[in-house]
């Protein structure tokens, strides 16, 4: 079954052009709302943190995770008021040109998010996939969906997916024009969002956020 839900939509302008195609199963009373029916839009704004006093906390740790990542050598950004970490990860660090099978080095470059789905609720992970516009755009739009499947599917088989979602975006949403090839290279991406959840939002409510991870 593909898990992609096949909506085309722009970072810049947030707006759905597509309609989903397929959901992913979820366990019994795992979420409020349906992330895997919400489109990538819903999914970074939600859920909504209304309390100063749990938004402060959540931007701090926010800010503390986004510099981890900045050195370690990870392109980073913080969006949504300082609340949801959006790293870049280039297409060429996770597959050969033109596959749709991780790399050992792509493994390498997921494997410090796994301790983000340990304790699942903590986080929303929104998986990404952009291309250039090389081929048509059904080649590109299927070339995105295999490739964050492929993604997707390496997060199962080392935890849990219950807050990972897939969006494959084809070429729709370049950050450079297709003119060159180094622009191509960096519109070939993936885009990881880390989308504070229900725990995260508890604990900033009690004072004290501490990402546990479960079975360690």
């Amino acid at each position: 079954m593909d898990r992609i839900m096949q909506r085309y939509l722009s970072r810049l302008t947030l707006t759905v052009l597509l309609a989903m195609t397929a959901t992913l199963p979820l366990a019994a009373g795992d979420h409020i709302d349906d992330i895997y029916e919400m489109s990538l839009d819903e999914n970074l704004m939600s859920p909504e943190i209304k309390n100063d006093r749990q938004a402060d906390k959540i931007q701090e740790f926010q800010y503390d995770m986004a510099v981890a990542f900045k050195r370690t050598n990870y392109e980073v950004e913080i969006m949504r008021d300082d609340e949801v970490i959006v790293i870049t990860i280039p297409a060429s660090q996770l597959f050969n040109p033109n596959d749709t099978v991780l790399t050992e080095l792509g493994e390498a470059q997921l494997k410090p998010f796994l301790r983000m789905i340990k304790n699942p609720g903590f986080y929303k992970l929104l998986l990404v996939m952009h291309s250039d516009n090389t081929g048509s755009s059904e080649y590109t739009l299927n070339l995105t969906r295999q490739r964050v499947n492929a993604i997707y599917d390496w997060f199962d088989e080392n935890g849990s997916v219950d807050y990972v979602v897939p969006y494959a975006l084809g070429e729709t949403d370049p950050i450079a024009d297709n003119n060159s090839v180094e622009n191509r290279k960096r519109n070939r991406r993936l885009e990881i969002y880390l989308v504070p959840e229900q725990t995260m939002l508890q604990q900033a409510k009690k004072g004290r956020i501490n990402m546990q991870q479960k079975g360690k």
